[in-house]
Formats: C-alpha cells, structure tokens, sequence
C-alpha cells in the first residue's frame, strides 16, 4: 500500500520539553576565552513573548570556517561544533554561550519551531558592525531586524514572528 500524504499540522507545544538536552545552549562552556553570550525574546504577533518556543543556532567558528565535527548532542567539553539549541523560558526568553563568527560568515544562523507555526522559520542574526550581500541587499527599513545589539551580558537578539518590525525570514523554498 502506498502511503497517503496528510494535511500538515502547526508545531508543538510538544517540542519544547522533548528537543532541549544537556548543554544544548553551550556552543562553548561559559567562562571559554572569547566566549560571548547571544540572547533574547521571541514575541508573537501581539508582542507577547512566547514561552514555548524552540531556537536552533549554526554558525561558522571564530575563523570563519563552517565546522563539520559530530558531537553536537553530546558536548565534550572542547569541540566546537557550530550548533546549539535553547528553549524559550516562561517570559520568552533564550540565550546561547558561543564564539563571534568570523568574517568569511558574519552571522549566526537561526531556526525558530514554535506554536501556531506550519513551518519553522530561518533568519540571521548579525552583530554590529557586520554585513554580507544579503543583509546589504535588504531596504534599509528592515536591515534593524536582523542586527543583534550590544549589551553588558553580550548580544541581544530579539525575534517577532509577525507585526510591527517582524524579524525578516528567509524562504528557501523547501517547506
């Protein structure tokens, strides 16, 4: 019997208590030489923070290069692997320990699985300072959304799903 396709389903909440593991936020352990800290609020299309949402994060290392280790499920302690994952807490909230990427991929790139979403989305996160092709190529007006901000505990980077300065998603055109 061939398998008949179902309608698709919005995701979660389910996968906020079954994705999270151990050490899933540290790219690197706190306290690493370099390390900074990424962090935020994921909010609705109300501006309410969501606090079931999942963020998954890939980047390149602090050379620029695109790690393509295994281990990034079970820390070690010392490899870098570029991939992390944080879920929201009750005020929305999420936060990762890692490296600035270098300069051959000045971003970190984000997926977002959250309530009330069909697909998960993909953006960018870029640091101050930084730019690429596609950050250039986006109107002026909605470059802001993509660009994390400096603060005392590192960078903050704040994702809204929809509404006012709603975070510019990438369509890769598989989902």
């Amino acid at each position: 019997m061939t398998p008949i396709p179902t309608p698709g389903q919005t995701v979660g909440p389910f996968f906020h208590d079954a994705l999270p593991y151990d050490g899933d936020q540290e790219l690197v352990p706190p306290g690493t030489a370099g390390a900074v800290r990424l962090h935020g609020t994921v909010h609705d299309g109300a501006g309410e923070p969501v606090p079931d949402a999942v963020l998954e994060l890939w980047q390149a290392d602090a050379a620029g290069e695109v790690v393509q280790r295994a281990g990034s499920l079970h820390r070690d302690g010392w490899t870098f692997t570029g991939f992390g994952r944080s879920a929201t807490d009750a005020e929305g909230r999420y936060c990762f320990t890692t490296v600035v990427p270098g300069d051959a991929a000045p971003f970190f790139a984000i997926t977002v699985f959250a309530r009330g979403l069909l697909h998960r989305l993909f953006t960018r996160a870029y640091l101050p300072g930084t730019s690429d092709a596609f950050l250039d190529g986006l109107e002026a007006d909605r470059r802001p959304t993509l660009v994390a901000v400096a603060d005392e505990s590192g960078f903050r980077f704040d994702v809204r799903l929809q509404g006012e300065d709603e975070t510019v998603f990438l369509d890769f055109g598989d989902e």
